[in-house]
């Protein structure tokens, strides 16, 4: 492992990782059994840019965890690191304070590693050394549960550090002094956790001049203590974590509130966030983010329970977003228009129409989901969580009863075991204790002459630590420079940027220059001019369709009294003649022939339509201009023809009436 575990560690973790400290081990069994002799494991070091990797003992492993200090140890089966409940146990009790043991498969049902890593993205091979990788990478990214044992309860007990032996008034005053030390030591332990301002409680065997031992419990972790384990003469200090009642999982990602997601992917990814009252609680957008920063981003505002789309289908990114939080999915029987969207986000702020369109499948996925929300909340007794019940059951497809009854079950108090009293030892049991007595007392004298090796042991590891810390500060300076490089291309981005604004300006002012030109050109009688009848601007419509309708009024506006001019007038229906009459149009130029459904509409509205062969119009890129005199022209002639029109259709209603009266006198003779 000459990389990561050399004499610097270079780089440092990314966003997903920086929350998880700096290095997370992935480890896999490479060959043998942790029930036989001797495993060995596939290692991985991940510090979420560099990996290593290196095949090692057990024994080494568990040096270099002690050495590294590293934020997970990941696995896909826990029981790979210990034969039994106890010897994890034990495990963990070994584990640095700042490190954790992650299974990444789940919790008490653990699913394929090939599964889970499918569903995050994360490559994986069937070989160890690719299961070890699949597992860093997974804890990473925040997947998969903490192993815990411990409470963030711990004890710390003063006792004797050597025997005391047996009677004697030598021995006596020996056996005094002992005490007195241990008083005095846990005197000074008592001040430090005052000092600290750490909660515990005391319990104290006083015995003939001092106390026999002083048990503390304090609520806080081994960390947190101001007091470290050791042996010194005539006392002891031993600091251990108090136990769980068994082993427990806790989630690496801490959700809150479950609420509804709103995804629009594109180039520009943005996503919105609402509770389940129907409240916009916060929204995103990012043209770098990846899948797991957006997910990051979501799991630190909430739990995801319906994850929505604007459109259908739903695209295969807002599907993977939906199957990374086991969510229910919602997508519009059509996509939403604009006008939808707009109507529906119209009380809520947002910085592009991509956090718009986000917002608006949140809040269009809250509102199918709404009338659902309430008969659950119907449903649910006081003593439940509404929301939990409601994400079991939209998310999971569990019912409600089914739900209750699951809950109420985990509410059952557990019946409480029988207590028994002490009972009287036997001879041999008492003859047991006399032995282990002795056995402690030579241990104490075996200590004795161990001490002064084990300080130069704890010299040795105070060099250790001084070696990691450095690694650690090396750490610290790459990711600085990494920060640094960040901002530099990101300065590099918006010069670029900057530079592409100036040439628009350029391009623009360009366009202004030639069509002052043409004003100039055509406006040489400036007469015409003074007397309103220079040029008039045309706006130019290339089909008579409503999506060109709609995208001629987006780019530079439709307003009342706009002379427009129909590139290919043929083909319109009703709706799409309407939508042009609703702009209330001066004239209406036109090449081609019109439908007879549009030629009724626009004639109805009173909107003139004339051929453009008729009027010189003249374009400069997307704009174009015509002489004031030949559209009064065209306007003049279809007033012209519009009278004549409306004359012939009354007299054809005049015709039709009076057939109509004839018909009716047939009959009733």
């Amino acid at each position: 492992m000459g990389y990561l575990f050399g004499a610097v560690l270079r780089g440092a973790v990314n966003a997903r990782t920086s929350a998880l400290d700096s290095l997370v081990f992935g480890v896999d069994v490479q060959s043998g059994d942790i029930r036989g002799d001797a495993p060995s494991y596939a290692l991985v070091a991940f510090d979420g840019e560099h990996i290593d990797r290196d095949v090692v003992s057990f024994r080494k492993l568990r040096r270099l965890v002690s050495r590294e200090k590293p934020a997970i140890v990941a696995t896909d089966n826990m029981y790979e690191l210990a034969e039994d409940k106890e010897s994890l146990v034990r495990f963990l009790r070994s584990l640095p304070e700042e490190t954790k043991l992650v299974q990444v498969t789940g919790a008490e049902r653990p699913e394929p590693l090939s599964r889970v890593a499918s569903r995050h993205g994360v490559p994986y091979g069937k070989n160890p050394m690719k299961e070890a990788e699949a597992a860093a990478r997974l804890a990473a990214a925040n997947v998969g549960y903490e192993v815990a044992a411990f409470t963030n309860t711990t004890t710390v007990k003063v006792s004797r550090g050597r025997s005391t032996g047996k009677g004697g008034w030598s021995q006596d005053r020996y056996t005094r002094r002992i005490h007195g030390n241990v008083r005095n030591a846990a005197r000074k332990v008592e001040s430090k956790l005052k000092e600290a301002g750490l909660e515990y409680e005391r319990d104290v065997t006083e015995k003939y001049g001092g106390y026999a031992n002083a048990t503390f419990t304090v609520r806080a972790r081994p960390g947190d203590i101001p007091v470290s384990s050791r042996r010194s003469g005539d006392t002891r200090i031993e600091i251990e974590p108090v136990r769980r009642d068994g082993i427990e999982f806790e989630p690496l990602a801490k959700r809150r509130d479950h609420v509804l997601v709103g995804i629009d992917p594109g180039t520009t990814t943005a996503a919105a966030v609402v509770d389940l009252e129907g409240t916009v609680l916060d929204m995103y957008s990012s043209r770098t983010a990846d899948t797991a920063g957006v997910i990051e981003w979501l799991i630190e505002r909430g739990r995801p329970i319906v994850v929505a789309a604007d459109v259908t289908p739903m695209p295969e990114t807002v599907e993977k977003f939906r199957r990374s939080f086991d969510a229910a999915g919602w997508e519009p029987t059509s996509d939403l228009l604009v006008d939808e969207k707009l109507h529906r986000t119209r009380n809520a702020e947002y910085d592009n129409d991509h956090e718009r369109d986000a917002m608006a499948a949140a809040l269009f996925a809250y509102d199918a989901h709404e009338d659902q929300f309430e008969r659950i909340g119907r449903k649910v007794p006081p003593q439940f969580d509404r929301e939990e019940v409601i994400a079991r059951v939209v998310a999971g497809g569990e019912s409600v009863e089914a739900v209750l009854s699951d809950l109420a079950e985990d509410d059952e108090p557990e019946e409480e075991s029988e207590e028994h009293g002490p009972r009287e030892l036997t001879e041999e049991e008492k003859r047991v204790r006399r032995l282990e007595t002795q056995v402690d007392r030579l241990e104490g004298h075996v200590e004795d002459l161990k001490e002064t090796l084990r300080e130069k042991d704890e010299r040795i590891e105070e060099y250790k630590r001084e070696l990691s810390d450095a690694r650690r500060e090396e750490r610290r300076k790459a990711r600085e420079r990494r920060e640094v490089n960040r901002l530099e291309r990101e300065n590099g981005r918006l010069k670029r940027e900057l530079d592409a604004e100036r040439e628009r300006v350029d391009e623009l002012e360009s366009k202004l220059a030639r069509l002052k030109t043409l004003w100039k050109l055509d406006h040489s009688n400036f007469s015409d001019v003074a007397e309103g009848r220079g040029l008039v601007p045309v706006k130019v419509i290339d089909q008579f369709t409503r999506g060109a309708i709609e995208r001629a009024d987006e780019n530079y506006g439709l307003a009342p009294g706009d002379v427009v001019y129909l590139r290919d007038a043929s083909g319109a229906g009703r709706s799409t003649a309407e939508l042009l009459a609703e702009t209330e149009p001066r004239v209406v130029l036109r090449d081609g022939g019109l439908s007879d459904v549009a030629d009724e509409v626009l004639f109805e509205r009173e909107v003139p339509v004339g051929p453009a062969a008729d009027v010189t119009i003249q374009e400069v890129d997307e704009l174009a201009v015509a002489r004031e005199r030949e559209i009064e022209g065209v306007i003049d002639d279809w007033e012209t023809r519009a009278r004549e029109r409306r004359r012939e259709q009354k007299v054809d209603m005049v015709d039709q009436i009076i057939s109509e009266h004839r018909a009716g006198e047939g009959r009733s003779d």
